[in-house]
């Protein structure tokens, strides 16, 4: 038997019970999603394709994408962690070096540009760089590996 292309379902925006709010919490209707296993699975189906971000999931017979409403952003630093230097860890469970350079921040938000998507801190996320964090004439810097990289304002 041949590799039959599965059937695609695709959910709008729209049409979305589920979002995404700009602390990186899932909501259906005006109610938090309260199961941990529940809220690590729709994190970790996160997809960005070319109509935007979606939760990409497949069955037996079809692949389903449901693409969903989000403020700000769908991606966030849930974790910082050390490995040979500081490593980030997404919302999705995708790791990624931290590059000092790539830091912005923006109204009182610290940000990671990864390639062309803009990655949201979370507040403990963040706490985890504040030794590595100082304010400087009214400017922020972090420092990592012995030099220190200024963190730019706005997007």
């Amino acid at each position: 038997m041949g590799n039959k292309a599965k059937k695609v379902v695709v959910i709008p925006r729209e049409e979305a019970v589920f979002r995404l709010d700009k602390n990186g919490v899932w909501y259906h209707g005006d109610r938090t999603f309260e199961n941990r296993k529940i809220i690590e699975y729709f994190h970790s189906m996160i997809e960005k394709d070319e109509n935007g971000y979606c939760l990409k999931q497949e069955h037996r017979d079809l692949v389903e994408k449901v693409y969903f409403p989000y403020e700000d952003t769908a991606l966030f630093v849930f974790r910082v962690i050390s490995e040979d230097g500081p490593v980030v860890v997404l919302n999705t469970g995708k790791k990624v070096k931290l590059d000092p350079e790539q830091l912005f921040l923006k109204n009182d938000h610290l940000y990671l540009r990864c390639g062309d998507e803009i990655v949201k801190f979370t507040e403990e996320a963040m706490f985890a760089l504040a030794d590595d964090m100082e304010e400087v004439d009214g400017r922020y810097l972090i420092r990592f590996q012995g030099k220190e990289y200024p963190i730019s304002q706005g997007d």
